[in-house]
């Protein structure tokens, strides 16, 4: 069923690139932003500081950070995006920069078989914060959940698990339906991602059931001791932590702050610690502000836009095409991200290995006349291309740029514009939309592409779908041969631009910002955040 059209509201590109000069202005952006401007962005500490360059850390203090929504649940099998869940559960394993998945909480993940077989091996007395142990037990009935809930963000995942039993009470083996050599990444993941690697207190579910997405309990260096939704959270330093003398800080506070503009304006003024940066405008004014330190890497995938597969006008491959034919990438990135575009036009960065020129060749360019003559086509076999675009109330120059890309074509288009929280649940995850905006950001190809591109992905919002994909989704995950999975890589990055499933908008924003005196950052690509390590240079 089609969403109903209101009257479309009057707009031309100019509108939205001067909207977003007058708030560049109103903010004291110092870097230029008119027509041709100089790229400045760049790739800064995308994974953190130097450690090793930083100093001796100092204990005490709290940390208060701004964060772009508010946080929805800690349960681990329930969609969505948790900040403070690193912080309270911390993860068995953990990504390094090169995509593999190292022990952290836990001490060891082996396969004995090629990828069959997986042996994890737990930290001898590790507990979580209400003083039970983190043992086999504990992993197994994490695991469970998420095999048993289909809506966990890991239910895929999880599935592949034909058997899970405890070998002793620090070693849990599964055994898979199939060899998976990244299976150990799977434990390594954000909550948002799906991760099998946040473990919630046995004790903890029993006693909460389904409400411990509101009373967490882990392993992780902070505990929740308050929590006021849509006003503040408070997180006290875990006295049993398994890292000895860590954490360093007493405590961290997380302010839920969706507005873009407020937010960098807390995050200059100095009210808060740090903000997680969603957006190029908070990007490009931080790298500009000496008085701040950003954290920054595009990554692959990055902002793009869904189109809903499962009824018209994106289902017809020609108007997907149409779309794209009729934004001009110039003119975006002046509309919507300060002229400071980091163009993408395929899954995967021009700089990563898993990129052909083969992809980027298969991808429509800049063309009106040829969007116009596909909608026209569209149009004379009776499909009514006119389409409804949903996005989050910080991209309103964004939606008038698709207003009025579209209008040039003859395609009338409502925008309408939703709170972060609500569009992420209602409207992605509940696919009511034809067209919708979405940071789909990663760095290692798994589970990133199995998520968004894969049938039945957790972030699949457009339901796309493609049984070669899947499969070769699966054999890239499977194989331990790297030339092997850079075919299938390479193979889907190329699938994906010829069927246009997404409309590749730009590279990632997601970036870190912190006042100087915060040292010890430690993150992931998605913003993620480890803090264990994190402290207040108070000699600043």
């Amino acid at each position: 069923m089609r969403l109903p059209l209101r009257p479309a509201r009057t707009s031309v590109v100019g509108t939205a690139v001067l909207l977003c000069a007058v708030l560049v202005a109103a903010c004291g952006q110092r870097v230029a932003t008119g027509p041709g401007a100089a790229l400045t962005l760049r790739t800064l500490d995308p994974y953190g500081g130097d450690r090793n360059a930083e100093g001796a850390p100092e204990r005490g203090g709290t940390l208060v950070i701004g964060n772009d929504r508010e946080i929805i649940s800690f349960d681990p099998t329930r969609q969505n995006t948790n900040l403070a869940a690193t912080m309270v559960y911390d993860s068995l394993l953990k990504l390094t920069p090169d995509g593999t998945a190292a022990p952290y909480l836990a001490a060891s993940m082996t396969s004995p078989d090629g990828g069959v077989t997986w042996r994890l091996g737990l930290r001898d007395g590790v507990r979580f914060s209400d003083g039970t142990p983190l043992d086999a037990n504990a992993v197994i009935v994490n695991t469970r959940r998420h095999i048993d809930k289909a809506a966990s963000p890991a239910h895929a995942f999880a599935l592949r698990i034909s058997a899970m039993r405890a070998l002793d009470p620090r070693t849990v083996e599964f055994v898979l339906d199939g060899p998976m050599g990244d299976f150990p990444v799977v434990f390594a993941q954000p909550m948002s991602l799906g991760t099998l690697g946040m473990i919630v207190s046995p004790a903890a579910l029993a006693q909460y059931g389904d409400d411990v997405g509101s009373h967490p309990v882990g392993a992780g260096p902070f505990v929740l001791a308050n929590w006021v939704r849509d006003n503040k959270m408070e997180l006290v330093r875990n006295p049993g932590y398994w890292q000895q003398g860590m954490p360093y800080l007493d405590g961290v506070e997380i302010r839920p702050l969706p507005d873009t503009e407020s937010r960098y304006a807390t995050m200059a003024n100095g009210d808060v610690d740090a903000i997680n940066g969603g957006f190029n405008t908070e990007l490009v004014r931080a790298s500009a502000n000496p008085n701040l330190r950003v954290y920054f890497g595009p990554g692959n995938g990055g902002v793009l836009n869904y189109f809903n597969f499962t009824r018209a006008p994106f289902d017809d491959r020609r108007m997907r095409e149409a779309a794209v034919a009729a934004m001009d990438p110039n003119a975006l990135g002046a509309a919507f991200f300060s002229n400071q575009l980091i163009r993408a036009q395929s899954l995967f960065d021009e700089n990563s290995p898993y990129h052909t020129q083969q992809a980027t060749d298969a991808w429509p360019t800049y063309d009106v006349a040829r969007a116009r003559q596909l909608v026209d086509t569209y149009r004379a076999a009776g499909g009514d291309p006119d389409f409804v675009y949903t996005t989050d109330r910080s991209s309103v120059p964004l939606g008038e740029f698709v207003q009025a890309s579209m209008a040039a074509v003859g395609v009338k288009v409502e925008v309408r514009y939703f709170d972060l929280a609500e569009y992420a649940g209602r409207v992605l995850q509940g696919g009511d939309f034809d067209m919708a905006s979405q940071i789909a950001a990663f760095d290692h190809p798994f589970p990133g592409i199995s998520r968004v591109y894969t049938t039945g992905g957790s972030s699949n919002f457009g339901k796309y779908q493609n049984p070669q994909v899947d499969q070769l989704a699966r054999d890239a995950s499977a194989t331990g041969d790297p030339a092997r999975r850079t075919q299938d890589y390479q193979q889907i990055e190329l699938l994906l631009n010829q069927e246009v499933a997404v409309q590749w908008l730009s590279r990632s924003y997601l970036s870190t910002i912190t006042k100087p005196e915060v040292k010890g950052i430690d993150r992931y690509i998605t913003r993620d955040l480890f803090v264990a390590g994190t402290w207040i240079d108070r000699t600043q």
